[in-house]
C-alpha cells in the first residue's frame, strides 16, 4: 500500500507451515537471535519472501553469495533503523530429496552472518 519501505512474508502469520523440525527449529533460532540482537519482533527472518524500495536495495552493498545473504539483508536494514513489515503467506516446505538446498552448514554461516554485522 506504499506505507512500508521493506515488508517480510511470515509463514508463522498465515497458518501452520508445512516445515520439517530441523528447519523449523534453525528458523525459530535464527528468528529469536535476530530479534535480540537488533532490537527487532519478526515472526520469519528467514522467510523467502522479502521485498524492498528500490532506495533500500541500492543503498546496500552485498557480501554474502549464498543463503547467508538473507541474514545480511535483514541485519542491514535493521542496523540502518528501518522497520520490517510482517504479512501472513502460505508455504509448503520441500524435503532434500525435492530439491530443498540449505544444510547445516548455512545455518552456522547464518549466525556467524547476523553477529559479524551487529559488530
Amino acid at each position: 500500500e506504499g506505507r512500508a519501505k521493506v515488508v517480510y512474508g511470515s509463514r508463522f502469520l498465515g497458518g501452520a507451515p508445512r516445515m520439517f523440525f530441523t528447519q523449523r527449529m534453525s528458523n525459530v533460532f535464527l528468528t529469536r537471535l535476530t530479534n535480540l540482537l537488533y532490537g527487532a519482533s519478526l515472526t520469519d527472518m528467514e522467510t523467502c519472501y522479502k521485498l524492498f524500495t528500490r532506495d533500500v536495495v541500492t543503498g546496500f552493498t552485498l557480501v554474502s553469495n549464498r543463503f547467508d545473504v538473507e541474514p545480511e539483508l535483514t541485519a542491514k536494514v535493521l542496523r540502518a533503523g528501518l522497520e520490517i513489515e510482517e504479512v501472513p503467506i502460505t508455504y509448503a516446505g520441500r524435503s532434500y530429496r525435492e530439491g530443498k538446498k540449505i544444510n547445516w552448514r548455512d545455518f552456522v554461516s547464518a549466525v556467524w552472518t547476523l553477529v559479524r554485522f551487529r559488530l
